[in-house]
């Protein structure tokens, strides 16, 4: 898997993505966003130093899938995946596994933890956390939950959904809402 850090002028090929993804759309109950509000919300994104967009690319330079990480959010230390979307002709061949093991190679110096949102009711995606290792933090449904992972810790598989564990890391504040990452 190769990485390309997304630009201004990669807005058209992350809109490619989305409407390569609608089911992502439907699951949030929302409209595919048009090239111009991809655009827009690229450009607003790259306004903040602690924003880190990236395209992400097969070995043949096909776009697969889009990153889309914060740095020191919610708290100093923190690294937040607000999106992590693999095209949906791609899902379960390994690229999401791929993409955050390639992700956790190279956090941030001062990284304590990785956070990763899971919006809507995406029972699917709670199990991809799960699954890499991640432990369900917060409930904030329904907009999203929030599942976590102490930075350097091996994964281990967990059993029972949100609804059957206590949280064990707090999030002191909930995440904004943005465009990019699909109204929510």
């Amino acid at each position: 898997m190769n990485v390309t850090p997304l630009a201004l002028h990669h807005a058209p090929l992350l809109h490619q993505l989305y409407a390569a993804s609608p089911g992502y759309f439907e699951l949030l109950s929302t409209r595919l966003p048009t090239l111009s509000e991809v655009q827009r919300d690229v450009e607003v994104a790259l306004l903040d130093p602690r924003r880190s967009l990236e395209l992400l690319l097969d070995e043949s330079g096909e776009v697969i899938g889009s990153l889309d990480c914060k740095r020191d959010f919610p708290e100093v230390g923190d690294l937040t995946i607000n999106l992590l979307l693999i095209r949906e002709d791609r899902q379960s061949q390994g690229w999401g596994r791929r993409a955050v093991r390639h992700l956790e190679g190279r956090v941030p110096p001062g990284t304590t933890r990785i956070l990763a949102s899971v919006l809507g009711d995406n029972p699917r995606g709670a199990r991809f956390w799960e699954r890499l290792g991640f432990t369900f933090t917060l409930d904030a449904r329904p907009v999203m939950t929030w599942y976590a992972r102490p930075v350097g810790t091996r994964p281990h598989a967990r059993s029972g959904g949100p609804a059957a564990r206590q949280p064990r890391l707090a999030l002191k504040t909930a995440p904004p809402r943005s465009r990019l990452h699909s109204k929510g």
